[in-house]
């Protein structure tokens, strides 16, 4: 979501000083993802989408709380990273200190949200799914954040020139990353490109045997004509 979207880079840029702050924060937004997205998923089926609340009844099949997407969306992203901070607060304190205010504020990360809002709008079948989407999501920010950290610590032994030192060199690594990973986007269509240049072909070939079939037949006809003259 990070390269494709842009989306989470408040806390990839804040808490990408380190590895293990890395690691840490990015097993968090996994396990977020993981929760919130098929939860999310089962709002939707069952209580967001148009005629969703028919399992209560006929007279609830035309009911749509879609407008009610966001709402309940943030509150669920917001109860489990409640959750999350709970658990790394007595568990990990170490961890707890280093990710400071970017924990709790994992609830207003747009990369949460995007996960959910993707899920509907890509609408996703079933629950099992939604589950792999947001194990996926996950790992893909978790990957980008660790990544640009291991970057940013050994870029601290490189001579960067000082207009360029901080987040300006970060933003920078951050676009070539985001480069390199879109070039992978082009590897899932490249069967479809190879389909409709066939396709085409087929069409020219078709045509080319129309233009032939037509140009027999002027030759047939202007013969016909010569004979009749004669």
């Amino acid at each position: 979501m990070i390269f494709a979207y842009f989306l989470g880079m408040c806390s990839y840029l804040a808490v990408s000083k380190k590895v293990a702050t890395a690691v840490g924060l990015g097993a968090a937004v996994i396990f977020v993802l993981a929760i919130t997205v098929p939860l999310n998923w089962l709002l939707d089926q069952y209580l967001l989408q148009e005629g969703a609340l028919i399992w209560l009844g006929p007279e609830y099949a035309d009911f749509d709380l879609s407008f009610l997407s966001f709402i309940m969306f943030i509150a669920t992203i917001a109860t489990m990273v409640q959750l999350v901070e709970i658990v790394v607060e007595k568990f990990s304190p170490g961890l707890y200190n280093s990710l400071g205010i970017f924990l709790p504020l994992i609830a207003v990360n747009c990369a949460i949200l995007g996960g959910s809002l993707f899920m509907q709008s890509r609408e996703i079948e079933t629950l099992g799914l939604a589950l792999n989407y947001g194990i996926g999501s996950g790992i893909g920010w978790f990957l980008a954040i660790v990544a640009i950290a291991a970057i940013r610590e050994k870029i601290r032994y490189s001579n960067v020139p000082a207009p360029l030192r901080g987040l300006g060199i970060t933003f920078i690594i951050t676009g070539l990353m985001a480069i390199g990973f879109m070039s992978f986007g082009g590897m899932l269509t490249g069967g479809d490109d190879e389909g409709a240049q066939d396709e085409m072909e087929t069409v020219d070939g078709m045509v080319t045997v129309q233009k032939d079939h037509k140009a027999s037949d002027l030759v047939i006809e202007s013969k016909n004509d010569t004979d009749n003259k004669y």
